[in-house]
């Protein structure tokens, strides 16, 4: 699902949130399930009231013989996970096999969230597999208002070269070593959250600027050339599998501007463009719903980059969340 109606995203210090982290058996909604659903609500910035839930997937495979982590499932030796996700969350198929489906995690879950803002790092990510499973198994849209530390944290801190969790995490010396758990992820990304409101009052002075500073830079926007994009020659990266190629946007990015991931394909060495031609290698699907002018979903550019694939050329169409895997910042 491509076309959600989503909540607002945000760029403010709410006193009373709800902080969210999700672990996934892969990066795509679309082919991947929900593992784990974490969630701490603070209220007057303390945090009262945690939530925390294993979700057993539907899909699975036959353990091998010598597998020694499984879930018996109908008398049948089964796995969830591989062994990447495993070493990467410390969950297992045995733990896996014991919890609850999607269908029974997801009410507690929208009763424990309400109506609250959301917070969570790179949250569209968590947004986007919560809307796609709360409207497949109960018709309803996901609509709560959010708002992204790792949007935040490139907005104050534009000198770091990534802004995953772990990158702000070191910046202020917030203990990283049980990441990759929903729960203690949830912990880190509000200490991360308080940090960036203190360095956003050190920098503007109160939060109120803040704001206005923010406000200022969204009523000036204006259109920018790609001609006008200049690579960082420290940056370039062949092993990149960007590196060398022609790259397209279509749409609005969840995550940053459009001008910003271009300026981040130009850095490791790709070829930054604004139309779809022969030469174009990769087209990135943003968000077209937007766009009035669209007719089924599909903007002009995604039309034209299909009819040059069924001609035999080398382009591929990615979402955005392969973008972001490609560029290596998730």
């Amino acid at each position: 699902m491509t076309d959600r109606n989503k909540g607002t995203n945000l760029l403010n210090f709410p006193d009373n949130y709800v902080a969210v982290d999700l672990e996934t058996t892969g990066l795509d909604p679309a082919w991947n399930e929900i593992i784990e659903i974490g969630a701490i609500r603070v209220k007057n910035r303390k945090e009262i009231e945690k939530f925390s839930m294993l979700v057993q997937p539907k899909m699975m495979y036959k353990a091998e013989d010598d597998d020694q982590d499984f879930a018996v499932i109908d008398g049948i030796k089964v796995q969830f996970i591989d062994d990447f996700i495993r070493s990467l969350t410390g969950i297992t198929n045995r733990e896996l096999g014991e919890a609850s489906k999607i269908d029974k995690v997801l009410p507690k879950f929208m009763k424990f969230v309400g109506d609250s803002v959301i917070v969570g790092h790179n949250v569209n990510f968590d947004i986007n597999f919560l809307y796609d499973n709360i409207y497949k198994y109960f018709n309803k849209e996901f609509q709560n208002d959010f708002i992204d530390t790792m949007r935040l944290g490139r907005r104050l801190h534009p000198e770091l070269k990534h802004h995953r969790l772990k990158d702000l995490a070191d910046l202020y010396k917030i203990d990283y070593s049980h990441a990759h758990r929903a729960l203690e992820d949830c912990a880190i990304t509000n200490q991360v959250l308080n940090h960036l409101k203190s360095d956003a009052i050190d920098k503007y002075g109160s939060l109120e600027e803040f704001d206005n500073n923010i406000k200022a830079k969204s009523a000036h926007k204006r259109h920018f050339d790609v001609k006008d994009i200049i690579a960082d020659p420290n940056k370039a990266d062949p092993d990149n599998p960007l590196y060398g190629k022609s790259v397209c946007i279509t749409g609005a990015l969840q995550r940053m501007l459009r001008k910003d991931a271009l300026q981040l394909v130009c850095n490791l060495g790709g070829i930054p463009t604004d139309s779809v031609t022969k030469k174009t290698n990769f087209l990135v699907l943003g968000n077209n719903s937007y766009n009035k002018a669209v007719k089924d979903g599909k903007s002009s550019k995604q039309r034209k980059a299909e009819k040059l694939m069924l001609e035999g050329q080398d382009i591929q169409i990615i979402s955005e969340n392969v973008f972001y895997d490609m560029i290596g910042d998730k």
